[in-house]
């Protein structure tokens, strides 16, 4: 039995380094870098959620996002950013802006709330029955158990790959009322074309589960 044991351990750790190899994945994936004053969150968008995933993309690479901050935050939850609103001197209408449309939801059961899940905020079912999302504004989810009440009921479309210790930096900045930081989280963003074996290794990423491996 002792000897199965070992023989089982032994084989997990040849089989360790292979991890991303054994995916068999090819073509090039976008990773996006979120730079903030606490440090660099990089993240991909799922594919099966493609009107969530071209928008960010498109507004990341037009820069709509840049100087933007994370205006919400709540240590043990998630924190929330992109409004565009943030630019402004007015930090009472903070949460409360869009690029001027809504995005239809993507809701796919696959897609939970795990630790560094990137989804849509949006108004509440009361307003928005078809659970619309924001054209604009996401969360990060930074509980590291996850949020799963909010499971199938908003628009998971990204993982975090690197950069959670800043995710829970940002959650842990000293905050006001509603959430909002003393001092503004700017974010500037950025999109770069990489070859999707390379994220699988370098991050420990797996695309057939789309989520991160234990090291």
């Amino acid at each position: 039995m002792k000897l199965l044991k070992n023989l089982a351990l032994a084989t997990g750790i040849m089989l360790l380094p292979l991890a991303a190899e054994a995916q068999k994945v090819k073509g090039k994936d976008q990773l996006v870098t979120i730079e903030t004053p606490q440090g660099e969150i990089k993240l991909v968008l799922f594919e099966d959620t493609p009107k969530h995933r071209d928008n960010f993309l498109k507004l990341a690479k037009e820069g709509f996002y840049d100087g933007t901050t994370f205006h919400r935050v709540i240590d043990g939850f998630m924190i929330q950013g992109g409004d565009p609103n943030t630019k402004d001197d007015n930090p009472n209408n903070d949460g409360g802006g869009n690029p001027g449309y809504t995005i239809p939801a993507e809701i796919n059961p696959k897609h939970m709330h795990v630790r560094g899940a990137v989804a849509a905020a949006r108004m509440g079912d009361n307003v928005n029955p078809e659970r619309a999302s924001s054209g604009s504004q996401f969360y990060i989810v930074e509980n590291h158990d996850g949020t799963p009440m909010l499971d199938e009921a908003y628009t998971v479309f990204g993982q975090v790959v690197d950069g959670l210790d800043v995710v829970d930096k940002i959650a842990e900045v000293p905050k006001g009322g509603r959430d909002r930081p003393m001092s503004d989280i700017k974010m500037k963003v950025t999109v770069e074309s990489v070859k999707k074996k390379k994220i699988a290794k370098k991050y420990n990423y797996d695309y057939t589960t789309q989520s991160l491996q234990k090291k």
